[in-house]
């Protein structure tokens, strides 16, 4: 008795030690090559053309707290559609063809027009993105700071790749590997963006990109059948502004090819005032 009573003492103090202390998120063989990780990454989206979604969007901000259901459509590089719906029907939409947007706000019947950039997305959408940045996300995909000091490390998040521009600001990306190729070489790892942010130079966050639920969807623009990883939860969040914004998916497909460029577009509807609206 006394024997086996110091066996199970035993045992729970060794599952507390592990428990206490996760192991690494590295690779046995990690890439020690920055710009060699960031290339393999953007490579797995490299096929998808366009996609077509529902999601459930939440926006915290200084208007409170706004929640709804979101048909959504995008073109590489930029063109971007969304149709926003409430329990009672359509309240807006909001397209751009990569050079003119407009937005159809049916609960206050106006119409606005003018150029695309990410202050006329931020109307709808609560953040200030481009077009192709906004398609990036979607895909679990970044913008990247342009700069030649890149570095790579590898710990308890995965990878973290740091890139730093000549103006002090400073940019993490944070790559988990799929679960599967802890023992792979680094050119058959599969690696999926957790996380993006964004520094200034005095180092407080000018914004931040979440990724998570990662979910293979069907491609039918890989000649070899494959899927491409999805991240089902997108969160930004822009602390300078207050806004925090939550994309959850619900249902995405990856289109063989582009839809219509009239999709990209709007008119507006007869006895409304176009207003139009600049980028400052």
């Amino acid at each position: 008795m006394r024997a086996h009573s110091l066996l199970c003492v035993a045992l729970a103090a060794v599952a507390l030690l592990v428990q206490g202390c996760p192991r690494s998120a590295c690779p046995t063989t990690p890439h020690v090559d920055a710009r060699r990780a960031l290339r393999f990454h953007r490579s797995l989206h490299r096929t998808v053309r366009a996609l077509r979604a529902e999601a459930r969007v939440e926006q915290r901000g200084e208007n409170g707290r706004i929640r709804g259901t979101v048909m959504l459509m995008l073109a590489r590089p930029d063109r971007v559609r969304f149709d926003a719906l409430t329990q009672l029907g359509p309240a807006a939409v909001l397209t751009s063809d990569g050079e003119d947007f407009q937005l159809l706000d049916m609960r206050e019947n106006r119409f606005f027009e003018g150029p695309t950039c990410p202050m006329n997305i931020e109307r709808l959408l609560g953040v200030a993105l481009s077009g192709a940045e906004l398609a990036r996300f979607l895909l679990g995909d970044s913008p990247r700071l342009e700069t030649d000091a890149v570095a790579i490390g590898c710990g308890r998040e995965g990878y973290v790749v740091t890139l730093t521009a000549p103006d002090g600001r400073r940019q993490e990306l944070a790559f988990a590997v799929r679960e599967g190729d802890e023992s792979a070489p680094p050119d058959e790892q599969h690696l999926r963006l957790v996380r993006s942010e964004l520094f200034h130079a005095d180092g407080r966050t000018d914004w931040r990109a979440t990724f998570e639920r990662h979910t293979l969807v069907r491609d039918p623009n890989d000649p070899e059948g494959r899927g491409v990883a999805i991240p089902y939860r997108v969160r930004f969040v822009d602390p300078d502004t207050g806004a925090d914004t939550e994309v959850r998916l619900k249902t995405v497909e990856l289109l063989e090819a582009p839809p219509d460029a009239a999709v990209f577009r709007q008119t507006p509807p007869p006895g409304i005032t176009v207003e139009p609206v600049l980028c400052e």
